[in-house]
């Protein structure tokens, strides 16, 4: 097996790491760089906006790390009258671990349809929720909270920024290194992924096995033409290691 992880750094370079020291052939390729988003600024406007018992969700490790940068950078303190919630076990814990503030998360699942079946997030009406995330992504979750009653606001902590490869280099450079198993942890990367490659390697890359995060991006691998496809258990390195071992 000849692994190529796609995640961008630093998860990406750890679970390479991870599984070459296990013994397993991996390769890091990451699809995008995570940089500050370009509302990180206003976070601190957007938190005075919350009143007590109003809702902060972080929906992502790096939303956390950039937001707390940022209001480490103030002088600021997270608030400790608000309802905290986390997209995954992994993003609370983070979260935990740098405000002391519990988060209450999906026991199950680390995607918004896993975290949109918490019981108190039924009743949501009049409710300010502020979601911290990246650019881009699904509007799944801020939709179906407008539909419930809240009044959503968003602030893009970080912002995913596509590295540029040469297709030609890119596809021949992994053929040639017999990779057969693919790691991608978003519908995102995976969509760049199949258009980076070019158009006669596409098979070799479409029989790849294929390790991704949940079974939208399964679903979304099967459209593009995918057969051989594993969903991890969740989205973190454990996971990720426990599929590929």
């Amino acid at each position: 097996m000849s692994i190529l992880i796609t995640r961008p750094n630093p998860a990406g370079q750890a679970l390479a790491q991870r599984l070459n020291n296990a013994g397993k052939k991996a390769f890091q390729a990451p699809l995008i760089e995570i940089a500050a988003g370009r509302e990180l600024p206003l976070l601190e406007t957007k938190l005075n906006k919350l009143r007590s018992g109003d809702c902060l969700f972080l929906l992502s490790k790096n939303a956390v790390s950039y937001a707390n940068w940022q209001l480490n950078q103030l002088q600021q303190s997270w608030p400790d009258t608000l309802f905290y919630y986390g997209i995954g076990p992994s993003t609370a814990s983070k979260f935990q671990s740098l405000s002391g503030i519990t988060v209450s998360y999906p026991e199950q699942g680390e995607t918004s349809e896993d975290l949109l079946t918490l019981p108190a997030l039924h009743q949501v009406q009049n409710k300010r929720i502020l979601l911290l995330r990246g650019n881009g992504g699904r509007d799944l979750l801020a939709t179906v909270l407008r539909q419930r009653g809240a009044i959503v606001d968003e602030c893009e902590c970080y912002q995913r920024l596509f590295i540029d490869y040469s297709s030609e280099t890119f596809s021949a450079q992994w053929e040639n290194a017999q990779i057969d198993t693919l790691v991608v942890t978003s519908g995102e990367m995976l969509q760049q992924l199949f258009e980076l490659v070019t158009k006669p390697k596409k098979a070799w890359l479409l029989h790849c096995h294929l390790i991704v995060v949940s079974e939208r991006l399964a679903t979304i691998a099967e459209a593009l033409g995918w057969k051989n496809i594993t969903v991890a258990d969740s989205a973190n390195n454990d996971a990720l290691f426990r599929a590929l071992i």
